[in-house]
């Protein structure tokens, strides 16, 4: 390879080309092959030559700028793309970093940064890269496009990634700014986070993200936008992601719900599946676009979403994609709720047209027929239902209030009660009525719920609305409910809870044409001592060998007490392991005692996340006789409310068995030691808090 007379480096053995100071690399001649053209390792700043072929680039120093001018990285010149091995570009703990005009061709990941902050990327072109069109269900490795893995406070502008696996794949990475960028084509996701927070995303064209066969059915989770495992606030503005598997997935395959990002003015149309489809709460969706896919919105266990001026239109007709008919006689939505709960919702001026099927449906469990959960508590104020075969369609919902939506053309019924709906109000805004009020002076009234997240059994819990106000001056009308039990209509509630465990409450607040949302998820704890949950992690070790564990005192995330038991496993070796506490001086006799109860709170990354039954609780004697509590299915997995996916479940396991538990082993009339065993798919760390534990005294 030829240099300009400004290099300075030095050649380390027969393919590492050391770049330093500010260098030109490379003039004329035929494209070298992979052997042949080396890795250049980069220590300052750096200037390609557009007319020469390079191999692969590696940035060893902070604070330098690579300028390709266009400049190809080659990797493989041929062969089946899934095939393609390393990185084009390769970073590894350095900052500060500006890359811009690189071509990328040929490699597994055309670019691989981790463990940076403040780097600028822009303008380059990661196309070209792993693609596999072919493969089925599953994950096939983060390759493709750009491959950012803990790296935070950096802009990336105006680059391009087609036919790739992922276009741009971000790992733990936080606060960045992508602007402008063309990911599009791929074969898996044009973009994807991963527990990746407050990261900023605008007009970028994040089109045909899709993996699927001619005449398939379903895309296989292939999507234009991804968001899994914790990814929260961040911000989607002005994308274009049409044309995908789904056009925006938040995904949810471990119980780590993604909450708090926001969604404006993005098109999601012409999805396969679903233009966006969502498992998780506290969303906010505005002004998007989600039209001509099977169906529009499809939001299941997507508590306490907003959605506000979004257009569902033309979804599931049978010109265009119709998969999974989930509505009576085989019917989509343009908006629906099914397959999860989905408690406090909001639905505020969206247009939902010519949907093949319902334009809004609120759908509680059909397999145990609502006895299980709900829809619950919305809100639905202002939409435009038009040309639909339903404009609203209800089954096994409660506590809906209706306001100034607009009604034409329905084919069956402009609301539909499907069966078992109750607590349903219409308010004098009326259905069918000309344009709203909410809609000409945009203030409808706020409902403002003052009042604890936790109480103590026995303790008289006080909620007060008394802050909630109509923008208007209009009156306002109170209505509470608790636990799927009316609590009256008064400004304020007062309650004595007398049961511990989750507790729902639910606030709806009216003027005299419109109604607003305030909620609490509640904790009631025991009264009882604790047994090392409270001050104390000395007395905690693992029974996993393999796994280390490290046990701290945590007062920031705590339930009962001033403070939980905090256990990290780091690494864990993917098998059971067992916490055990031995509880200190003399033996606790359990005469007289009814059951373990404990609160968790876990976090498991991995997908599909826990294996087996969790928790299984153990309790030994001093003659290192012991009995097992097992539990009849993972209450981890699937605990009792979907708020315990992201909050704390209360876990109480009689110690005779029974109630959904299973007793096994020796048979003991005292305790020394506690243990819960955990057993997760793989071998990621595990974090996990304990609070509350103690041995329930019978009546």
């Amino acid at each position: 390879m030829a240099t300009s007379p400004c290099f300075r480096g030095a050649v380390r053995g027969a393919t590492a080309l050391v770049v330093g100071l500010v260098a030109i690399l490379g003039r004329g001649g035929p494209p070298a092959r992979a052997a042949e053209r080396g890795v250049l390792e980069i220590t300052a700043d750096t200037v390609l030559d557009p007319d020469t072929v390079y191999g692969a680039l590696i940035v060893r120093t902070s604070g330098v700028t690579i300028d390709g001018r266009g400049a190809l990285l080659l990797g493989a010149e041929a062969g089946d793309p899934k095939s393609f091995t390393g990185s084009g570009v390769r970073a590894a703990g350095v900052s500060g970093v500006t890359l811009k005009n690189i071509r990328a061709r040929g490699w597994e990941r055309g670019l691989h940064v981790s463990d940076a902050n403040g780097w600028t990327i822009e303008g380059c072109d990661f196309s070209d890269n792993f693609h596999d069109p072919r493969f089925g269900w599953g994950d096939n490795g983060r390759r493709g496009g750009m491959l950012l893995e803990r790296v935070d406070k950096s802009r990336i502008a105006e680059n391009r990634a087609h036919r790739v696996w992922d276009g741009c794949l971000l790992v733990d990475s936080d606060d960045n700014v992508l602007v402008g960028n063309d990911f599009s084509h791929t074969s898996n996701t044009c973009l994807s986070l991963w527990t990746s927070c407050r990261n900023r995303i605008v007009a970028n064209r994040l089109t045909y993200g899709i993996r699927i066969d001619p005449g398939e059915v379903h895309a296989r989770d292939s999507t234009c936008v991804l968001l899994e495992s914790g990814s929260d606030d961040n911000r989607l503005l002005g994308n274009d992601c049409t044309h995908g598997g789904d056009g925006i997935f938040i995904r949810v395959l471990n119980g780590w719900v993604s909450t708090g990002n926001v969604f404006e003015g993005n098109d999601c149309s012409h999805a396969n599946n679903n233009c966006v489809e969502a498992w998780s709460p506290r969303n906010l969706w505005i002004r998007n676009k989600a039209n001509g896919g099977s169906y529009g919105f499809w939001l299941g266990a997507s508590d306490q979403n907003v959605l506000i001026d979004n257009e569902a239109c033309d979804n599931g007709r049978l010109d265009g994609p119709h998969n999974s008919p989930h509505l009576p006689d085989s019917s989509h939505a343009g908006i629906v709720f099914m397959f999860g709960p989905s408690s406090h919702t909001l639905l505020r001026g969206n247009v939902c047209r010519g949907n093949h099927g319902a334009g809004i449906a609120a759908i509680g469990d059909l397999s145990s027929e609502g006895r299980d959960w709900k829809a619950f508590h919305w809100v639905v104020d202002d939409n435009l239902l038009e040309d639909n075969r339903w404009g609203i369609y209800l089954h096994h919902a409660d506590m809906l209030d209706l306001a100034g939506n607009r009604f034409a053309g329905n084919a069956l019924a402009d609301v539909f009660d499907a069966g078992n709906v109750s607590g349903l109000i219409t308010h004098r805004a009326g259905q069918g009525g000309g344009e709203s009020r909410v809609g000409l002076s945009g203030q409808p009234p706020r409902a403002v719920l003052a009042g604890p997240e936790r109480v103590r059994v026995g303790d008289t819990a006080i909620f007060d609305a008394a802050e909630s106000f109509s923008p208007s001056g209009e009156p306002l009308q109170f209505r509470w409910q608790l636990d799927g039990h009316s609590a009256g209509s008064a400004v304020r509630l007062e309650r004595v809870l007398a049961q511990p465990g989750f507790h729902r409450l639910a606030l709806t607040v009216s003027d005299t044409a419109h109604s607003d949302l305030a909620w609490r998820d509640l904790y009631v704890v025991d009264s009882s001592a604790e047994l090392g949950t409270e001050g104390v992690a000395a007395g905690w070790r693992s029974e996993d060998p393999s796994s280390k564990v490290v046990f701290t005192i945590d007062d920031t995330q705590r339930l009962v007490g001033a403070s939980a038991l905090r256990a990290v496993a780091d690494p864990y070796s993917g098998g059971r392991m067992t916490l055990v506490y031995d509880l200190p001086g003399p033996a606790t006799p359990i005469d007289g005692r009814e059951s373990v109860v404990v609160w968790i709170r876990a976090r498991n990354p991995h997908v599909p996340s826990w294996q087996g039954v969790n928790p299984i609780i153990t309790l030994r004697d001093a003659a290192g006789r012991e009995c097992a509590l097992s539990p009849a299915r993972d209450l981890l997995g699937s605990p009792s409310a979907p708020e315990a996916r992201e909050g704390w479940l209360r876990i109480e396991a009689p110690l005779a068995g029974g109630d959904g538990w299973t007793r096994s082993g020796e048979s003991i009339d005292s305790v020394t030691g506690i243990g819960f065993g955990f057993d997760s798919w793989g071998a990621p760390p595990l974090d996990i808090r304990l609070d509350g534990l103690h041995l329930q005294q019978g009546p």
